[in-house]
């Protein structure tokens, strides 16, 4: 099917197209990536400060949170794919260091009888003499 063709209406011709012009402007402007969306925000965010701070400084704190709690759902998930290998490093080294310090307590528990039943075998040799 061809994407324009002619038809008549009334002795009139008019141009119709089998596909909507918002449609496909609209699909190569949603491409976008997040670095230049995240870019712009934050030339706007800054431009914003900029001219606040000139009228007032004391709103330069309110903005810099207001900022941050802008920033946040963008960050997160990239904060969190970078903490997860690190929280399996500290779970791992966390176990290990369980099960030496667990070895280490055995290893003292069974000298400490070793060390109680020698001093009763020698509380027990001389009245045996």
């Amino acid at each position: 099917m061809p994407k324009s063709h002619e038809t008549e209406l009334n002795g009139a011709a008019a141009e119709t197209t089998t596909e909507p012009k918002a449609a496909t402007e609209a699909t190569t402007n949603s491409f976008t990536k997040p670095s230049e969306e995240l870019m712009t925000k934050i030339a706007t965010v800054g431009a914003i400060g900029v001219v606040a701070a000139l009228f007032e400084v004391a709103l330069i704190p309110g903005m810099l949170i207001g900022v941050g709690a802008m920033l946040v759902p963008a960050a997160l998930p990239k904060l969190a794919e970078g903490a997860q290998p690190l929280f399996r490093k500290t779970v791992r080294g966390a176990y290990k260091l369980g099960q030496k310090t667990r070895h280490a307590f055995a290893e003292a528990q069974e000298q400490v009888h070793d060390i109680v039943a020698e001093a009763n075998a020698e509380a027990v040799q001389p009245t045996a003499a």
